[in-house]
């Protein structure tokens, strides 16, 4: 088997074929993360599980994607591409068996944190292939087609998911992910050739270490805060620690001569703005796709097919953005294109913020479009903008940072907005009259008071948990709303007016790993 380094650009002979596993691998990661939102609620009924540890089951695959993501693209380099590949999807496939048949909460944190693994293995490595791959009069297309791969999965994951709650038990929803990863792994053995880099940086464990437990340290701190207090001695002990373990990680890579994470590109202004707009972005995104499923499913009563359906004008905002977003920049910049589209999400989530309970999902569908609109908008261009302020040497360490930094920000969006919405809720809730273990219970979530008021024949805290969850939720939407502002005020402020840079080709090639991973 020929071995290629990643500067050999001369046409692969079976590179489309190859190609093709790609987009299998990315499918099934794209599927995997709209699944899981669909499936929480119906989770949290079946397994009795509190709003926080449904943050822990959206954001233990996150904490540990952002923390391996840097050090996993840098074992693929020097060991091989394709054998990182294999080794990422089989860890996938692993993690989502053991989330179809976990029998408790605890073993689905455990399936999606090692779910999380094999994700950050297959994510940056899917991309990390194709200059190897395809001259660079064909890398355009084909990062365009994987991307496209990664992008199926958002929208046909909410309706497969839906359709699978509705006829099989839950776990069904991780057990999908297990022929596709088959099918993901057999393509790549098969079609693949092994590509590597020696020369890339190793693996520093000290660093990766750090990161995950800084990153865990401040998501647990974030998620125990409303139950405990947020002046509670063990949650204080817990940002500190996080603190401490974030400015030992930012003190070390400042050290080395070869870091992974390049704290030195947050000296370009262009970049520094530009990826603060991309990850303010993705705290939003997720917070928002973490409190709508259960709206859509306990509140407005629908099963979870019709919700997956109902996140749909979503993405039609985004397939808009998709078509309008490049016209725009070449027009106007990206300073203006990235500005209006946080405008566009914040004008989004403060009428989202006008929801009663009585509102109906018209109101919701149309506001989400804008949100789809908004995200459009502003993500890909403050990407673009964040790389192509950068010397062509250093654009594989900002496409590192830039990814990682997105990740945190959509941990901290699940978990700061999660618990937010946590907080408002239990107190809101009318409890009223139930025994103390029931009351309890019910301030868990809205689907636990569901539940209490069913078994108790109780309409009122059927109403109540409605209400309280809408009070919630609206205050969600303010700080989505007031964040997305102020992204936008300091993308107008400082975003440079005009991007020096490479080429557009060239730019098209850096963009090529943040892209895929902005739509997962």
């Amino acid at each position: 088997m020929d071995t290629l380094t990643s500067e050999t650009v001369a046409p692969h002979p079976r590179r489309w074929w190859a190609l093709g596993a790609l987009v299998a691998s990315m499918l099934t990661l794209g599927f995997d993360m709209t699944i899981l939102n669909v499936a929480l609620p119906t989770m949290a009924a079946d397994l009795g599980a509190t709003t926080g540890e449904q943050q822990w089951m959206a954001d233990a695959y996150i904490v540990v994607f952002a923390a391996l993501m840097l050090p996993a693209g840098l074992l693929g380099d020097r060991f091989g591409r394709r054998r990182m590949l294999v080794a990422g999807l089989g860890v996938f496939l692993a993690g989502s068996a053991l989330g179809a048949f976990a029998g408790d909460v605890p073993w689905v944190i455990a399936a999606r944190a090692l779910m999380g693994v094999g994700g950050a293995l297959v994510t940056p490595l899917a991309l990390s292939v194709l200059p190897s791959l395809f001259p660079p009069e064909e890398r355009t297309k084909a990062v365009g087609i994987v991307s496209a791969g990664s992008t199926l999965g958002l929208p046909l994951g909410p309706i497969l998911g839906g359709w699978l709650l509705d006829h099989f038990w839950w776990g069904s929803v991780f057990l999908i992910n297990v022929p596709m990863a088959a099918l993901g792994i057999a393509a790549c053995v098969l079609l693949l050739p092994e590509t590597r880099d020696p020369s890339s940086p190793r693996v520093d464990t000290l660093s990766t270490a750090l990161t995950a437990a800084g990153l865990g340290t401040l998501i647990y701190a974030i998620i125990e805060a409303p139950a405990r207090g947020w002046s509670d001695p063990l949650v204080l002990a817990l940002f500190a620690a996080s603190a401490v373990l974030i400015a030992a990680l930012v003190v070390r890579e400042r050290r080395v001569a070869r870091p992974m994470l390049d704290m030195g590109l947050l000296a370009h202004r262009g970049f520094l703005f530009n990826t603060l707009a991309a990850t303010l972005v993705m705290f939003v995104l997720s917070g928002l796709m973490f409190v709508l499923p259960p709206y859509l499913q306990a509140v407005l009563g629908h099963d979870a097919l019709g919700t997956g359906v109902r996140l749909l004008p979503l993405m039609a905002g985004l397939i808009v953005a998709a078509r309008a977003a490049q016209p725009v920049v070449d027009r106007f910049g990206a300073r203006a294109a990235v500005s209006a589209g946080l405008v566009v999400m914040a004008f989004a989530a403060f009428l989202g913020s006008r929801t009663t309970v009585e509102t109906g999902y018209g109101f919701t569908a149309l506001w989400l479009v804008f949100v789809g609109v908004g995200f459009g908008f502003s993500v890909v261009p403050a990407m673009a903008g964040a790389l192509t302020t950068l010397p062509a040497d250093r654009a594989g360490s900002g496409s590192g940072l830039l990814m990682t930094l997105r990740q945190v920000g959509g941990a901290i969006g699940v978990a700061l907005l999660g618990s937010l919405l946590a907080g408002a809720f239990r107190d809101r809730l009318d409890v009223t009259g139930l025994p103390a273990d029931a009351a309890g219970t019910a301030g868990d979530s809205v689907v636990a008071a569901h539940l209490i008021a069913e078994k108790a024949g109780s309409a009122q805290l059927a109403a109540s948990a409605n209400g309280a969850y809408v009070h919630g939720m609206t205050l969600v939407l303010l700080v989505c709303g007031a964040a997305a502002l102020v992204a936008a005020l300091l993308a107008a402020a400082f975003l440079p007016a005009a991007q020096a840079g490479r080429d557009a080709e060239s730019a098209d090639d850096d963009m090529a790993a943040p892209t895929a991973d902005a739509r997962q």
